[in-house]
C-alpha cells in the first residue's frame, strides 16, 4: 500500500498525538515542529481529522488539539479516509 503525502502526515501526526499526555492539548505548532511538517499545510490535515470527529480542538492560551476518542478505538484507515487520500494497493 503506497500512502500519499497527507494521509501519511495525518497518521505521523496522530501517532505522536497519541503518545502524549492524555487530555493535554497539542499545539500544531509544537507537531510541525517535531513532524518536520509545513505548519499550514497540517493546519489543512487537522481541519480534515476535525471534521471526522478524530480530534478537538482546545480554544485560548494553552490550546491546541486532543484526540477525540481512546487511541486505541482509532484505526489507520479511519485516519486515512478523513485525510481524503486514496490507496494504491500494491503486491
Amino acid at each position: 500500500m503506497i500512502l500519499g503525502t497527507k494521509a501519511r502526515y495525518a497518521v505521523m501526526a496522530m501517532v505522536e498525538l497519541a503518545g502524549r499526555e492524555p487530555g493535554v492539548p497539542v499545539a500544531l505548532a509544537d507537531l510541525a515542529e517535531s513532524q518536520e511538517i509545513a505548519l499550514p499545510y497540517l493546519e489543512q490535515i487537522f481541519a480534515k481529522l476535525k471534521r471526522a470527529g478524530l480530534v478537538q480542538s482546545v480554544r485560548g492560551p494553552g490550546g491546541g488539539y486532543v484526540i477525540a476518542r481512546q487511541p486505541q478505538d482509532i484505526n489507520v484507515a479511519e485516519i486515512i479516509d478523513a485525510a481524503e487520500e486514496n490507496m494504491k494497493m500494491t503486491r
